[in-house]
């Protein structure tokens, strides 16, 4: 099932993909008025994650009854397909840790890099401080971002005033349909409700000042994030997780083709360490943290004022945001 919300006139409503179209939710839940209780059918209609978090079944009969309606007409505009409660960017591919480690190295501590191609060529492992922390190996680590800041599909993205580094970042996003607390990691996965894709925006020059505080990112990430428009129900993507492939386009560029195989932890195994002792509720928000060549200090393309980022994943959706100016309004 594939969902967005969007505005037709009133406040935002739930769309359901069907064939090559979209179909009002309250429309597609009208005609099943007997078998649902009123209230369902009016929560549902306005928000995505509540409808996630609907019985198998009741999704199944949902998805079959707009299948046999025609379209719904046009939009006036298309919204995130749903508001992000909280935000926990998990770090789950080593490959990426190192890999964007190493280009640090090249672009800000470029009299190091010797050292490191000479170790690696010599040793053919990576150099050791390009790891992770020892504590990445023994538990899920995530930071908290700014959930209020997210935009979708086609907005703008103004560069922040202080930074000459943006980057972006394509990640898996999941949002939960249930709570949970003191998951285990089974009960985990059964809490999510759906996928989209993420493009967690980052300032690299001051990402790298924030981290050797020693307390996190903050400027460097809590200006913006972009979530795709469409949100895709956890059945259709949560066995296949592992093995999404991805692309990274800039100004119409293939840039990377990104894989989400070698994640250290599961999603469940991700979200049960979460829950241990707190409490998580439905529409709070999560990735993976950046696939493997997903971003920009990996590959060597940070981005400028004037380019359109296109990131997409599989099954899941894309993501086009065009960059705005540093003095233009975010």
């Amino acid at each position: 099932m594939k969902l967005r919300r969007v505005s037709t006139g009133g406040q935002p409503i739930v769309q359901i993909g069907a064939g090559d179209g979209w179909v009002d939710t309250a429309v597609a839940l009208s005609s099943l008025r007997g078998e649902l209780a009123a209230d369902d059918i009016v929560c549902w209609s306005s928000d995505a994650v509540a409808l996630l978090g609907a019985p198998a079944d009741v999704l199944g009969r949902i998805n079959e009854a707009a299948r046999s309606l025609p379209p719904s007409g046009e939009p006036q505009s298309v919204h995130l397909p749903f508001e992000p409660k909280s935000f926990r960017d998990f770090m789950l591919y080593e490959r990426h840790a190192i890999d964007a480690a190493r280009g640090f190295v090249q672009r800000f501590m470029p009299g190091v890099l010797p050292i490191v191609r000479a170790y690696e060529a010599v040793l053919g492992a990576p150099f050791p401080a390009l790891k992770p922390h020892a504590l990445w190996y023994r538990q899920p680590i995530y930071y908290m971002g700014n959930h209020l800041a997210f935009v979708t599909d086609g907005e703008a993205v103004a560069i922040p005033s202080y930074t000459d580094a943006l980057d972006y970042e394509l990640e898996l996003g999941f949002v939960l349909a249930h709570e949970l607390f003191n998951a285990s990691p089974d009960d985990a996965e059964r809490a999510i409700g759906g996928f989209v894709v993420v493009n967690d925006f980052s300032a690299r020059d001051v990402q790298r000042a924030e981290m050797r505080s020693g307390f996190g990112p903050q400027k460097a990430k809590h200006f913006r994030n972009g979530i795709s428009a469409v949100v895709v129900s956890a059945d259709e993507i949560l066995p296949r997780w592992r093995d999404l492939k991805g692309s990274v386009r800039i100004n119409g560029q293939l840039i990377s083709e990104p894989s989400s195989a070698g994640a250290q932890w599961s999603l469940g195994e991700a979200l049960a360490h979460a829950s241990r002792a707190e409490r998580l509720y439905p529409g709070e928000f999560f990735a993976t943290g950046t696939l493997p060549g997903g971003s920009g200090i990996e590959t060597g393309r940070l981005l400028t004022s004037g380019d359109t980022i296109e990131l997409a994943i599989e099954g899941v959706g894309s993501l086009t945001n065009l960059i705005a100016a540093k003095d233009s309004t975010p």
